[in-house]
């Protein structure tokens, strides 16, 4: 550290951040400004595990914003990773003029994306659990790990409401409705970024905006909605998580809105997120989305333009590596078509968050400790209790489950591969190909791990190859047992070869995932083919999906006695799965999508208007298959009727809804209560009915509580033809139910007045109680 650096004011702890902030910003040079707002990658540092030196040198001259994935990407164990991040920063904060050392950020959808993590459930898993604390305790676990190498920012969760289940991302998202999506994010963000900016992990919310919803189910490709539309379905999560969350940085979606990239969308990216948001974090770009704005685009000519563009609209920081950025910013202030205001207000961002993270102030990481924050005792059973409250029974027909048998037949590609159990952005299941081996249970090693049964096994097929020649092996097993198990699903990975005809004679192709959507919603390969043999055997049959996709299932619903819903659980799935079928787990998941009888059905969403609801095809209805928070369980549940606090209220009157619930089986169980609205007679067409509240409860045989919902009228809201967010006087039904179709009890309210609901008014979330009846 020089005598200048030291002396600084920008080096005082005691000082504020916006007073160190713009100390050192009045002493940067053009090029120390725009490294702030570049980054550079694992594979750029890194040769076989130790720094190049060289490169070290060359990208890191005056500095850099962020470090891209050292430890994942870098493939470096916990230990290793954390050294690399020290000599790094060593190196920014000795070898550099001002010494300003770098964020390190990292992925963690399911957990750190990394060697050595622990693997929890998908998200689409997770929100099938309708749980939000518990996922709050699995980010606040996640956390740990990410903290023990040095990481300060994590580009997760997933925002993007899941509006076509072709898109292969959709078991990344919470799913279909936008309110489920925000109380989960909200949980998400709570837990990874904990009790303050300089305590947690900066969480980033992507991919704003409207990325579930794109053209054909493709990834990347463009959003065509109407602006009623894009702010009540696709920006509220974002806009409720920023208001209540206070998250910590945004990543721009790839894609187009009506023709305007959205890394390019100025009233996206500041009007409307830091202005009328009040968003005060760092936006980030997905990895090479400026770069996509000449190769998929075609809106620059230049890497100068792109970079304008960008920064511009709002962008503060390229990734994964400085590409577009860097020199030519410099040389587009120099050259008189880039504001240096504009680039201060970007590096500014980025300062304030490395002060606010406490980077320029913490000391080097505990390398020697930094294994101990993984793989705990704890974390392992934490991701076991996360797999075991996502389980989603669909069907049991003659109470199959839970199994009492002696033998069972073990079929099916899912059954005995640990990266099967992982979603897309799992390390193992990130990088398919590589020699990794995945600390995870299958379901077949948790059924030999059993005393009580006898457990055969024959795989029967692969997940995506033609070839039925294990399909005899497969019934014989089945025919000896006294029932099959088959394991089944997509495979989930990130995948961006080419489409090519030798892909379906593939045993293996990832058909879910990054890159991977499909034009069909069936089972790939042959499986479906080897459950019909399996059914022919006379044996009874359980059908297993362990998969991230939101399958197709109309004929495995109509002809397979009992279906289990076991997404993609994580190191502990097998466990959990094996727990469920045998009882000594009973299910209480709930579907976080409509499932459709076909793809052609789509969009099957439970929240359609009336007129795309009600409409029906020549040889297929518009009902799912299994609706919108559907899900059974091995307890009976009964309803009380519903009861209001009051029969009508102001705009911005709170209101109480209570029932109660009983469970009328013979062991404990979970119900998720789900609370939805229906607007009678608006003056818009509006969804059928939107999910308001929920609440997870837990219940003895024969007992019964009561379950309260706190809202606010504000949250019927919607935005009026003058684009203003209104409360409308009418009637409303306010419903209670087990899924979006099984409505047990109704209750009119009465909103007395219409009214433009002001910001500072505004409610997000439902609270929710539970008490003994």
């Amino acid at each position: 550290m020089t005598r200048e650096q030291s002396t600084a004011t920008y080096r005082d702890e005691t000082a504020s951040v916006s007073v160190r902030v713009e100390d050192l910003l009045e002493r940067m040079t053009l090029e120390e400004k725009a490294a702030q707002l570049g980054s550079v990658n694992a594979d750029r540092l890194l040769d076989d595990g130790a720094l190049d030196t060289e490169a070290v040198e060359e990208w890191l001259e005056h500095g850099i914003g962020h470090f891209t994935r050292l430890g994942g990407e870098g493939g470096l164990s916990p230990t290793d990773a954390a050294r690399v991040t020290n000599e790094l920063q060593s190196y920014l904060r000795e070898e550099t003029r001002l010494g300003i050392p770098a964020i390190p950020h990292e992925e963690c959808l399911s957990g750190y994306m990394g060697p050595e993590a622990t693997t929890f459930p998908q998200m689409l898993g997770m929100a099938s659990s309708w749980n939000a604390d518990l996922l709050q305790t699995v980010t606040g676990t996640i956390r740990g790990e990410l903290e023990g190498i040095g990481t300060v920012h994590a580009l997760s969760p997933v925002l993007d409401v899941a509006r076509d289940l072709r898109w292969g991302r959709v078991e990344e998202t919470f799913g279909e409705d936008p309110y489920l999506v925000s109380e989960m994010a909200r949980a998400y963000v709570n837990g990874l970024q904990g009790e303050g900016r300089a305590d947690g992990i900066s969480a980033t919310l992507k991919h704003f905006v409207g990325h579930g919803s794109t053209d054909g189910g493709k990834n990347r490709s463009s959003l065509n909605v109407g602006m009623r539309e894009l702010r009540e379905t696709h920006l509220f999560p974002y806009e409720a998580v920023i208001s209540e969350a206070n998250a910590e940085s945004v990543m721009n979606a790839y894609h187009d809105i009506d023709g305007v990239p959205c890394v390019t969308n100025e009233w996206l990216l500041t009007d409307l997120l830091r202005g009328e948001f009040g968003f005060d974090g760092t936006v980030v770009s997905d990895y090479y989305s400026v770069r996509h704005l000449e190769t998929e685009h075609g809106t620059i000519n230049t890497k100068q333009e792109g970079a304008v563009a960008s920064i511009e609209a709002g962008l503060d920081v390229e990734l994964p590596y400085t590409e577009y950025f860097g020199e030519h910013l410099v040389n587009a202030v120099e050259d008189g078509d880039l504001a240096e205001e504009t680039l201060d207000e970007a590096v500014r961002r980025v300062l304030r968050e490395k002060f606010r993270k406490g980077v320029f102030d913490a000391g080097e990481i505990d390398e020697d400790a930094a294994a101990d924050a993984f793989h705990t005792d704890e974390a392992r059973e934490i991701t076991r209790e996360a797999a075991r409250q996502s389980m989603t029974l669909l069907k049991n027909e003659g109470d199959l489950l839970p199994l009492d048998v002696d033998s069972v037949a073990v079929v099916g590609p899912k059954a005995d591969d640990p990266k099967e159990l992982m979603g897309d952005y799992a390390y193992a299941a990130h990088y398919p190909e590589e020699e990794y081996e995945a600390d995870a249970i299958t379901p077949l090693e948790a059924l030999e791990w059993r005393d009580d049964v006898d457990v055969s096994y024959e795989q029967g097929c692969t997940i995506s190859g033609p070839s039925t020649d294990g399909f005899d092996a497969a019934t014989e097993v089945a025919e000896d047992a006294d029932v099959a198990l088959a394991f089944v699903g997509a495979r989930s990975a990130v995948d961006f070869s080419d489409v090519d005809a030798e892909k379906a004679e593939k045993p293996s192709v990832p058909t879910s995932g990054e890159g991977c959507d499909m034009t069909h919603l069936r089972l790939p390969g042959v499986q479906e083919d080897l459950v019909a043999e399996l059914l022919e055997t006379g044996t009874p049959v359980v059908v297993v999906l362990v998969s991230g996709k939101p399958h197709a299932i109309e004929w495995m619903a109509e002809d397979v006695p009992a279906i289990l819903y076991a997404w993609l659980p994580g190191d502990e799935g097998g466990p959990a799965i094996v727990e469920t079928l045998f009882g000594e787990n009973n299910p209480a998941g709930k579907l976080p999508v409509s499932l459709p009888k076909s793809v052609g059905q789509l969009p099957v969403y439970y929240n359609r208007k009336a007129n795309t609801a009600n409409k029906d095809y020549v040889y297929t209805d518009s009902e799912p298959v299994y609706p919108f928070g559907h899900g059974l369980s091995y307890a009976e549940f009964e309803y009380g009727d519903i009861s209001l606090s009051s029969d009508s209220a102001t705009p911005l009157e709170s209101v109480t809804a209570s029932v109660t619930v009983t469970n009328t089986g013979e062991r404990a169980g979970d119900e998720v209560v789900q609370l939805y609205t229906h607007a009678v007679n608006p003056s818009q067409a509006r969804p059928v009915q939107e999910l308001l509240g929920f609440e997870r409860v837990a219940l003895e045989a024969g007992e019964s509580k009561r379950v309260t919902f706190e809202f606010s009228a504000t949250q019927l809201a919607f935005h009026d033809l003058d684009m203003n967010l209104t409360v409308e006087e009418g009637p409303y039904e306010i419903r209670v139910g087990s899924s979006a179709t099984d409505i047990e009890a109704t209750e009119d309210l009465e909103i007395t007045d219409t009214k433009t609901v002001p910001k500072t008014a505004r409610t997000y979330y439902t609270d929710s109680a539970v008490d003994a009846e």
